[in-house]
Parts: structure tokens; sequence; C-alpha cells
């Protein structure tokens, strides 16, 4: 394998900060870029430079602006943004729950602002070698795979995402025939994101951040470079659309 930069997007999340440890291990790995709302108070990354971002337009752009004397040396990119529930927000399990500030707020985090990083990282992941850039979706955002409902606005963000990532592989294809675009199943994880929903899941199921990290960096090593977006679990194994 050559030597390589990463771009760690929401590092902030456990998955993510996971991942950044797999990267700062890997001798291959020249160095990481780490996006996050907000800077760590302290750090013992050698490799890593924090970048802190609020991810609205300006910012996400400016942020590449800075990142652009890198182009075609970052060769792998993981966007971790996602949002399931807050304070005040719990997933819909009726219809009665549905809240236009709640479906514009999932898909803010979970769909624009994903997507407005692919659309800036263009330029940057363009060139000559195999570069993965693999976005953080789910198995729920699957409309063929919908056999429970509920879940309204994290399920339907997902399913936008999806269709934005299936969308932009077409245009990718034509101009940056070099990358490969993933939308990542992780699994349910040990995180904030997925503690209110544990007590149901079994324990073989609910994955150590560590291990779904090690999942996705494989994945991505190993990644068929076909100019098509996959759609896939921990597992490897493909998600239907």
């Amino acid at each position: 394998m050559s030597s390589f930069y990463a771009l760690v997007i929401g590092a902030g999340s456990t998955i993510a900060q996971a991942s950044i440890q797999k990267l700062e291990a890997d001798q291959h790995c020249l160095g990481v870029f780490a996006v996050s709302r907000h800077l760590p108070k302290a750090s013992s990354d050698t490799k890593t430079l924090w970048l802190e971002s609020d991810y609205t337009e300006d910012s996400i752009h400016q942020i590449c602006k800075r990142l652009a004397i890198y182009s075609g040396k970052i060769t792998k990119v993981l966007i971790c943004n996602g949002m399931l529930h807050d304070a005040s927000m719990m997933p819909e399990r009726k219809l009665e729950e549905i809240r236009a500030s709640q479906l514009e707020a999932i898909f803010h985090v979970n769909t624009v602002i994903p997507m407005l990083w692919l659309s800036k990282l263009l330029p940057i992941v363009q060139g000559e070698k195999p570069t993965q850039v693999a976005l953080f979706s789910a198995r729920i955002g699957s409309i063929s795979d919908n056999k429970t409902g509920g879940w309204y606005s994290y399920r339907a963000s997902k399913a936008a995402l999806n269709m934005l990532i299936q969308t932009s592989s077409v245009e990718y294809a034509r101009r940056a025939k070099n990358v490969k675009l993933i939308a990542f199943h992780p699994g349910t994880t040990d995180t904030p994101l997925s503690k209110p929903f544990q007590r149901s899941v079994p324990k073989e199921k609910l994955f150590a951040a560590d291990f779904v990290a090690t999942k996705l960096l494989t994945i991505m090593d190993s990644a068929t470079m076909d100019n098509k977006a996959a759609y896939l679990d921990w597992n490897n194994q493909p998600i239907e659309w």
C-alpha cells in the first residue's frame, strides 16, 4: 500500500474517533485531517490536524480551500455526520408525532451536510490514486428493506442520502474516475446515538466502535474501484437500495 492522507469529517463521533486512532497507527498514513464542531481540549495524536467547522456552506468551503494543497493526496475520506435524536427529539413511532422542525433538523444533519461535503470535495479527491469516500448511511435507509415503518425522519434522511450518493457517483465517474463512493451501515454500535435503544439489541449485535472502525477501513482498502456507488454493511455485505 502506498502512503496516503485521510480526512475524517464529523470527527467528534465515537466511530470517527476510533477510526482516527486506527489511522494514527497505520504506518502508511502520513496524516489525518479531523473536522468537528469543537476542537479537543487536549490530544495525544501525532498525525492528526483538527479543524473546526460549524458545517455551514461557507465553513465547508473554507476548509476545502485549506485542503486544496493536498489535492490528489487525500485518498481516504470518512463522512461520519449523523443525528438520530437529541434532548428534544426522539424517532417518531407514528404519524401523529411528525413535526416539520424535526424533519428539517434530521435532514439537515444526515443529508444536507454530507452532500455539501461531497460536492465541495470533488476537486480535492480527483487524481490518479484510488480513493474511497465512505458516508455513514444506515440499513434503515433502504426503501426496499422497509418492513416495519416508523422512525420517519431518520429513515427518510438516510434514504435521501443514499439517492444523493448514487446520483453523485454518476458524476464522479465522469470527473473523478479514481473515486469510489460507499454508503456505509455500521450496525448498532455502542455510541450515544444508539444508547436509548440498546436494551432491545442482542449483546452480540451491539458493536464496539473500535470493531466498526476496523471493519470500515478494511472495506475501504478492499473496495472494487468500478466507478459505482456501493451500499454496504459493516460485514462488507451489500444492502438493497
